[in-house]
């Protein structure tokens, strides 16, 4: 399933296309994880990497923030993640960091839109398809002011700075994930799960300048593949607090 982040106005979800593989009729059901996490196995999308399911403690650490150091090809990006606003989520994406899942692996994705500017990451095959083999719940945001350019009142700010998950609806978050370069306004269907530090911004403020690879179709895209193309070179926690 494809995890695209669609424009603010439009009504779908930021999906991640699948890659085709459907599961045996007669397969064993997905293993599950015990925890209060519930990581579960997606066979009909088998990781991009081999990767296993995260650990699932019964006692989920929720507390404490965890930050992470990720060179990139255009600059630094460090992440600082919440553990009270995501632990299910901080952990999956832990897990991926030490198991080196996302090292080397190529942003796919920026949006130029008015209302949503978001630069997404997380997938080793690039294409928006890839993923870790496994799937767990969302941990929305519950505390997002209203987006002003909706008159709904449905939309709420993903505002610059922000980090959060990519997803296929409900409960499909995997390794897929988006930083906010400028203020977006998204339905609060999305996880966040922590924040970018300054250098990170003045990376991501460089690869949106980049602007987005015109095609034959679109000569001026505002969705696509940046032009500066930006590696995540290596995903480390740095240290906790």
């Amino acid at each position: 399933m494809k995890r695209t982040l669609l424009t603010a106005l439009a009504a779908g979800a930021l999906f991640v296309a699948g890659n085709g593989v459907a599961a045996a009729a007669d397969a064993p059901p997905p293993k599950t994880t015990h925890g209060p996490c519930q990581y579960t196995e997606t066979p009909d999308e088998p990781p991009a990497r081999p990767v296993p399911l995260p650990p699932d403690p019964r006692h989920t650490p929720s507390h404490g923030k965890v930050d992470v150091a990720v060179p990139t090809s255009q600059g630094a990006l460090p992440l600082r993640l919440d553990r009270a606003k995501a632990p299910c989520t901080v952990q999956s994406f832990l897990h991926l960091a030490r198991h080196r899942f996302y090292d080397h692996t190529v942003c796919h994705r920026l949006t130029a839109y008015p209302t949503l500017k978001v630069l997404q990451c997380g997938d080793p095959t690039a294409t928006g398809e890839g993923g870790p083999g496994y799937k767990y719940k969302d941990e929305l945001p519950v505390d997002l002011p209203p987006a002003p350019t909706d008159p709904t009142g449905a939309r709420r700010v993903y505002a610059r700075g922000l980090l959060a998950m990519a997803n296929a609806g409900p409960d499909t978050n995997g390794s897929q994930f988006f930083v906010v370069y400028g203020d977006s306004a998204l339905r609060p269907n999305y996880t966040v799960f922590g924040t970018v530090g300054a250098e990170g911004l003045r990376t991501l403020d460089k690869v949106a300048a980049g602007g987005i690879q015109p095609t034959a179709e679109d000569p001026a895209p505002v969705d696509g593949t940046p032009v500066l193309r930006t590696e995540l070179l290596r995903v480390r926690p740095d240290c906790w607090f």
